[in-house]
């Protein structure tokens, strides 16, 4: 059976374009040469001592009685920055918001927070509500980044700011991990910051 053809030759794509096509993940890694697996994937895991973990949960459980999430931004000013910020701190990485990249006419647009810290990194994309096809998105930039970053694997997550899902890209066999877990803050917000943080070490 021939496969479908879902990208054109002469025409460009954003990173945003992945998201709004109606077409399974599987079918655009494809075109982009990449092979998507489902499974539990076993993550890295910091033991780094969280002296200001109670703090963070503390005023995420504040801010969730406060705001409303029912727009992308509240969710990542509420939830995904506080979080990503506490991780930058602790590893002393810099953390990058909105971050240009463009490879080629298929792979460019902004990520939307970009960690790095040798000779882990993580692209982090925070979507409204749609976790599956910004997975798709976050697999597409996760390629993007392979093609411009030194490493065989490269890790990313898409989150919803109360739900996180991780990826994790493997270069050499061209294949992109979707993790079947779920993580949610705040409850599991000790487990997810030691799994940023092991990536990042």
């Amino acid at each position: 059976m021939t496969r479908r053809k879902i990208l054109s030759e002469n025409q460009s794509y954003t990173f945003r374009s992945y998201f709004e096509m109606t077409y399974e993940a599987d079918e655009i890694l494809a075109e982009l040469g990449y092979s998507l697996i489902r499974r539990h994937i076993d993550l890295p895991k910091s033991n780094h001592p969280l002296e200001r973990l109670a703090e963070l949960k503390q005023r995420i459980e504040e801010s969730l009685t406060l705001v409303s999430l029912s727009s992308e931004t509240a969710r990542r000013e509420t939830l995904v920055a506080p979080t990503l910020l506490e991780v930058a701190r602790y590893c002393q990485c810099q953390i990058r918001i909105e971050y240009p990249l463009s490879v080629n006419n298929w792979l460019k647009g902004n990520l939307d927070y970009f960690l790095k810290r040798n000779p882990g990194l993580l692209v982090v994309e925070a979507k409204n509500d749609d976790l599956t096809r910004g997975f798709t998105q976050l697999a597409v930039e996760l390629i993007a980044i392979s093609e411009v970053e030194e490493g065989d694997i490269f890790y990313g997550c898409v989150t919803i700011g109360d739900a996180w899902r991780f990826g994790r890209l493997d270069k050499t066999n061209r294949q992109i991990y979707q993790d079947i877990s779920l993580y949610r803050i705040p409850d599991d917000l000790e487990y997810l910051m030691r799994i940023l943080l092991g990536i990042l070490e």
